[in-house]
């Protein structure tokens, strides 16, 4: 499906790896996008189809997915080392290609940026974060109730099938369950397509292991996120999902713990792009056109017209 696009990877100097990235160019500026735990760079591609008229379209794979290397052992996978990466891959573009004007991420993407940004202000114009996971400092549940949440998400990734005969058979077996039930058509082809390697028998299997998607629902508990907020310098976008696993009023609290931070609501489930791609575009271009560029940047905003509704 991804024929137009141009693949690489580019090291990152904190640590002994490379990260793969999918370019979809564009003649505008810059925009990032990072994935959700479990997923790949080119599950992005319908919104990253909508979003080329008005931005340069980079996605990264995170470390242990996609493309990108998978280092051995859950130290590599705790929160701060996916917001080492993001900076430092938004770094190397950023030389190329000028200001990020446009961070978005999915979930645990979203967080990963939240962690970059506050880590290099100077990198991110804007934000949008769709439905990004980010703890409560505080919660209404004992440490054992936490703690088997935790378990039952691990124990899961852990479970979850791997391999399969050939895509077709991934297909026909998703299609049919209910986590896939409201995915835009075209998304699911795309995880089938980039979300699975070949195989050298001629079966294929998940590009990230099942391990690395536990390790870092693993790590979720012990990152602290939420007392970062408050140094995120960009206006930032939160797009909370009804039917997905926070309420509104935690996501009103990240808000007003960020320097210029908002909710909207989507009414979707927890994987909103691959469900609502096209509202998605939507509600990125209306938010950067109505914030316009960050108070001492010398980029001026090209989204403040040809908004779509």
């Amino acid at each position: 499906m991804l024929n137009d696009v141009e693949r690489y990877r580019i090291p990152v100097p904190h640590a002994d790896l490379e990260i793969s990235l999918i370019d979809w160019g564009g003649d505008g500026p810059l925009a990032l996008l990072h994935h959700a735990n479990g997923f790949c760079a080119g599950t992005w591609g319908v919104v990253a189809q909508g979003l080329r008229r008005h931005f340069r379209v980079i996605a990264m794979d995170a470390r242990g997915h996609g493309d990108s290397d998978k280092p051995k052992g859950n130290q590599h996978y705790r929160w701060e080392n996916f917001g080492l990466d993001a900076a430092a891959v938004a770094d190397v573009l950023v030389a190329r290609h000028g200001p990020v004007t446009l961070g978005l991420g999915h979930s645990f993407g979203g967080t990963a940026l939240i962690l970059a940004a506050v880590q290099r202000p100077d990198l991110f114009e804007h934000l949008v974060l769709l439905d990004p996971i980010v703890m409560p400092t505080v919660v209404n549940e004992s440490p054992e109730i936490r703690a088997e949440r935790t378990d039952s998400l691990v124990e899961a990734a852990r479970r979850r099938r791997h391999v399969f005969e050939s895509r077709e058979e991934a297909y026909d077996g998703w299609k049919g369950r209910a986590i896939f039930t409201h995915w835009d058509p075209r998304a699911l082809e795309l995880y089938v397509t980039e979300g699975l390697a070949d195989r050298s028998d001629g079966s294929v299997e998940l590009k990230c292991p099942g391990e690395v998607e536990a390790a870092i629902f693993a790590a979720g508990a012990g990152a602290d996120v939420m007392g970062k907020l408050g140094g995120l310098e960009a206006p930032t976008l939160i797009v909370w999902a009804s039917g997905g696993n926070f309420s509104r009023v935690h996501f009103e609290e990240l808000a007003a713990r960020m320097q210029r931070g908002e909710v909207i609501t989507a009414e979707v489930g927890h994987l909103i792009p691959m469900e609502q791609p096209e509202w998605v575009v939507r509600q990125v271009l209306r938010f950067n056109a109505r914030s316009g560029s960050p108070a001492g940047s010398s980029r001026s905003n090209p989204l403040e017209e040809n908004v779509p509704s």
